[in-house]
């Protein structure tokens, strides 16, 4: 039989070509096409450590302090006569105090870190190459075709 829009020929051919379908008075071939498969997995890019460090600073605070003196004062008294007679052992005693600075430390909360993540959507661009299948048509000698592709009244 003669191999009409390579859709027929001998058994040898369909051997070679699966694609091949050989009847009497019709005949299909089957087009295909790439489709792209996109597929999406999430990978760890990396990581977030919150922490914390102890700094020291040295700091320098004046405290206003107060402490005591004794003074002492001397008067001249004209020889004034007295009662009393000479005596050891009379004594007084002034108490003198001062402030002493002690320095304590406590410890208190100036603020807060807190971290979290949130999801960001965006468009990634992605361009493969893809094949597909297309029938041509070839004919030789005195052939009448009708395609439903060039004929829109074809049914």
């Amino acid at each position: 039989m003669k191999d009409f829009f390579g859709l027929f020929g001998s058994d040898d051919d369909y051997d070679k070509d699966k694609d091949r379908k050989e009847t009497s008075d019709d005949g299909t071939l089957q087009l295909r096409q790439e489709e792209l498969d996109i597929t999406k997995n999430k990978v760890n890019t990396g990581e977030v450590t919150l922490s914390k460090e102890i700094v020291e600073d040295q700091k320098t605070v004046d405290v206003p302090v107060t402490h005591e003196e004794v003074v002492i004062e001397r008067r001249e008294i004209s020889s004034e006569p007295s009662d009393s007679p000479i005596t050891s052992g009379e004594t007084i005693r002034i108490p003198v105090s001062e402030e002493k600075v002690e320095v304590g430390k406590h410890t208190v909360v100036t603020g807060e870190i807190s971290a979290h993540k949130r999801e960001v959507k965006e468009t990634e661009q992605v361009t493969e190459t893809l094949k597909r299948e297309e029938a041509h048509v070839n004919s030789s000698g005195d052939t009448d075709i009708v395609d439903e592709k060039t004929d829109p009244g074809f049914h």
